[in-house]
C-alpha cells in the first residue's frame, strides 16, 4: 500500500561537549528529508551523549553534558534527550545503544523487554505465511497509514561516516549491523565526500539502500570543538549554540584550557577495547 508511511526514530549519539546549533539542525535536515520522500514519518529524534568512560580529551562530565542537551531541546515537541547511554559505567558500542533504543520501542516497559519482543516476530512470521487469514484483523488494530513497528535509524554527520574509515576504532560487524537492521542518516555537507566513502568501502556499497544521504545546502561549520576553543580564548559563542546553553556554560564555567586537558594521552576507549579484544 503506497499510502503507508514507515515510523522513524532518529538517534544521534556523540559527545555533545558542548552541544550546538549544528546538532540540534541535524535532526531538522534529516526529518525534511524524510518527510519530502514521502515514505517516512519522523516521530521522535533521541539525542545520547557518550559517557565519561569514553575518555576522550577535552570531554567534561557527562552531567553537564546532558544538562545542557536537555536545555538545549526544551522546547522541541520531537528531540528528545536519553542519559541511558551517558548512565553506564562502561563504554557502550553505538550498535548497543541502537539496539537498546530499538528494544524499548518493542516493549517500553523495558523490565520484561526481552520475552515482549519475541511473540512480535512469531507474529509477524505467521501473517506473513497466511496472509488472507490475517489481513482483516491487521487492518483493524492498526493506524491504515503506518507500519506497525518504528525503525530506530542512526543520525550522523559525515565525520562520523568517515570515522568508519579509522582502523580500530568500528568493529566491522557492528558497522555492518548498523547498516543491515537499521540503517544511518548522514547529513553531508553539499559537494561532500560521503558518496566517494561509500562507494569505497564494501559493506557501505552492499547497503547503500539503508544509507541515506541528506545535502545540506545551508552549510553549517560550527563544531564543539571549535566552541571550546571559542571560550578557552575568551571569546563569545552566542548564537552558535542556544542561549540557555551559553548561560549555563558561563554560569558553570565548564570549559577551560584545564577541561581540555582532561583525558589527555589516554587511549579512547573503543581503540583500548578492541586493542585488548585482539590479544585474547
Amino acid at each position: 500500500d503506497p499510502g503507508r508511511k514507515t515510523e522513524v526514530v532518529l538517534l544521534a549519539c556523540g559527545s555533545f561537549n558542548p552541544i550546538t546549533n549544528m546538532h540540534l539542525r541535524l535532526f531538522e535536515l534529516a526529518k525534511d528529508y524524510f518527510h519530502e520522500t514521502g515514505k517516512y514519518k519522523v516521530i521522535k529524534g533521541i539525542i545520547s551523549p557518550v559517557g565519561d568512560a569514553y575518555q576522550k580529551k577535552g570531554l567534561i562530565s557527562a552531567n553537564h553534558r546532558v544538562t545542557m542537551a536537555k536545555l538545549a531541546t526544551k522546547n522541541s515537541d520531537w528531540v528528545e534527550v536519553d542519559d541511558w547511554e551517558s548512565s553506564q559505567s562502561e563504554w557502550l558500542e553505538t550498535l548497543k545503544v541502537l539496539r537498546y533504543h530499538n528494544q524499548k520501542l518493542l516493549s517500553p516497559d523495558a523490565t520484561n523487554s526481552v520475552e515482549d519482543a519475541v511473540p512480535l516476530t512469531k507474529l509477524g512470521r505467521k501473517r506473513k505465511q497466511e496472509p488472507n487469514r490475517h489481513e482483516p484483523v491487521k487492518k483493524k488494530n492498526h493506524s491504515p497509514d503506518i507500519k506497525s513497528v518504528p525503525q530506530v535509524k542512526l543520525l550522523c554527520g559525515s565525520d562520523m561516516l568517515e570515522s568508519f574509515g579509522i582502523p580500530n576504532l568500528w568493529k566491522l560487524e557492528d558497522i555492518t549491523e548498523i547498516v543491515e537492521k537499521h540503517g544511518l542518516v548522514c547529513i553531508s555537507r553539499a559537494g561532500n565526500n560521503a558518496q566517494k566513502f561509500i562507494y569505497e568501502s564494501d559493506i557501505l556499497w552492499r547497503h547503500k539502500n539503508n544509507i541515506h544521504l541528506v545535502e545540506e545546502w545551508i552549510t553549517n561549520d560550527i563544531s564543539s570543538t571549535k566552541i571550546r576553543r571559542a571560550l578557552r580564548r575568551g571569546q563569545s559563542i552566542r548564537y552558535l549554540v542556544p542561549d540557555v546553553v551559553r548561560t549555563y556554560i558561563e554560569k558553570n564555567n565548564l570549559y577551560s584550557p584545564e577541561s581540555e586537558d582532561r583525558n589527555a594521552g589516554v587511549v579512547l576507549a573503543p581503540l583500548q577495547k578492541l586493542a585488548s579484544d585482539s590479544k585474547n
